[in-house]
């Protein structure tokens, strides 16, 4: 289970929204949901009118020291739990792009790979009720284990636990070198916001929310 404390960036208040979005940035990008994130929350928001949507940007360091990524599965981990436990109606969405995406994935896993050494703030994963409480995965670019190879040889492949698997839509964007294992155009990681996925993924998770999935 995860143990450390999270920031929240959502609003407080006595009433729960409808809906969480729980989004983790991609590498370089400004604190706050990024730009991916943001246009699917707009996406996202403009299929669910009659419903409240906050959102709490995952709180990590988005830089190239992709060790440091277990900060924003901490962060991420503990806002789930806390919505759960504090506003058991609430729906929350998961989402990340890029170095993001493979935070939002790795909090869905199943177990840990042995001989891994997890890192502080981790005990191990999420308690499988927490999966109840979430009705959708959206990972944009998520990093192949090809790739996380190459800028990370110490972190563990990421596997999306089976509690999770029909609750996620998982978008490579074609020719994206970050998550396809032939793709050669950084210019593919950097379109997710205007090539029509970020819809595709709101259309998803509206659906899923709807129990329409």
């Amino acid at each position: 289970m995860i143990t450390a404390p999270a920031v929240s960036w959502a609003a407080d208040g006595d009433n729960c929204p409808d809906v969480e979005v729980v989004f983790a940035r991609g590498t370089f990008e400004p604190p706050g949901p990024g730009a991916t994130g943001q246009a699917f929350i707009d996406a996202l928001t403009a299929r669910l009118p009659n419903k409240s949507v906050e959102v709490y940007p995952v709180d990590y360091p988005a830089s190239l020291d992709f060790s440091r990524a277990s900060d924003g599965v901490v962060d991420a981990g503990n806002k789930v739990l806390d919505i759960t436990n504090t506003c058991p109606n609430t729906k929350v969405v998961l989402g990340g792009y890029s170095q993001g995406a493979a935070i939002a994935a790795y909090i869905t896993t199943d177990s840990i790979p042995p001989g891994y050494a997890l890192p502080p703030g981790i005990s191990g994963p999420l308690p499988p009720s927490a999966a109840n409480h979430v009705a959708a995965v959206t990972l944009f670019g998520k990093p192949s284990n090809g790739f996380m190879d190459l800028v990370d040889r110490n972190a563990p492949p990421i596997v999306i636990g089976h509690l999770y698997t029909s609750k996620t839509i998982d978008l490579c964007a074609p020719d994206d070198p970050v998550c396809a294992s032939s793709g050669f155009n950084r210019s593919a990681h950097s379109s997710y916001r205007f090539n029509g996925m970020t819809d595709q993924a709101a259309d998803f998770t509206a659906n899923s929310i709807k129990g329409t999935h």
